[in-house]
């Protein structure tokens, strides 16, 4: 029997692209929900509008589409590191670097947390990504950050440690929104909470580099 393979994304019509989005959200929310052994293709067609038949058409196996899932988590949120400028003005670029990755929180908590939950479990379907294409794009961000330092614009810090207080802090309101919510009666959907999030992470981590919030970014 010919084995199935997925269909390469560069090679799909409006339609089909259309329709693997379709499959990769319902995806996104069954495994968020209940992880990756509770999940079932049968759902996640059922969910995405289509047949079972014609979800396996774009991806062989739920295997496929959870690694699809992650990939597609880890894509967007490395976005916004990628953009890290070494001669942009560092106040700028890491407050540019917080909102964003605050943004992603509060529109796609859902992935932060399977994204949390796939690295709790020891990362078995990102190691290698993890290992190699993470690992090079941190490296290159914290030479940026390196430059910074030597040119005096922030005070000498840890460049991992500094990237790693970014992630944890603004991942924090989607891995833990219940907590948030909890405690504070709302969460990063808030227009009014996101802001005074976005300022009180970003004071912190700036103060902590011996920068200022830029003027142009201030919250009244």
């Amino acid at each position: 029997m010919k084995k199935k393979t997925q269909i390469a994304q560069g090679s799909l019509s409006r339609i089909q692209e259309k329709n693997r989005a379709l499959i990769l959200e319902a995806a996104l929310q069954e495994f968020s929900k209940v992880g990756y052994s509770g999940a079932t293709v049968e759902r996640i067609a059922t969910a995405a509008g289509m047949s079972k038949s014609n979800l396996l058409y774009y991806f062989p196996s739920k295997a496929a589409m959870y690694e699809s899932v992650l990939g597609r988590i880890l894509d967007d949120w490395l976005a916004p590191l990628r953009t890290l400028d070494p001669l942009g003005d560092p106040a700028q670029e890491l407050r540019a670097y917080i909102g964003s990755k605050l943004t992603i929180s509060a529109r796609h908590p859902q992935a932060s947390r399977l994204f949390a939950n796939e690295i709790m479990r020891g990362a078995p379907r990102l190691g290698r990504v993890l290992e190699t294409d993470l690992k090079a794009l941190v490296a290159d961000k914290c030479d940026v950050i390196e430059s910074w330092i030597k040119a005096g614009k922030i005070r000498p810090v840890n460049p991992v440690h500094l990237i790693f207080t970014i992630w944890a802090t603004t991942q924090h309101y989607a891995d833990f929104a219940p907590q948030v919510r909890a405690i504070t009666g709302t969460d990063l959907s808030d227009p009014d909470f996101f802001a005074e999030t976005e300022k009180t992470v970003t004071d912190l981590i700036l103060a902590g580099l011996g920068l200022q919030m830029p003027q142009a970014a201030k919250v009244a």
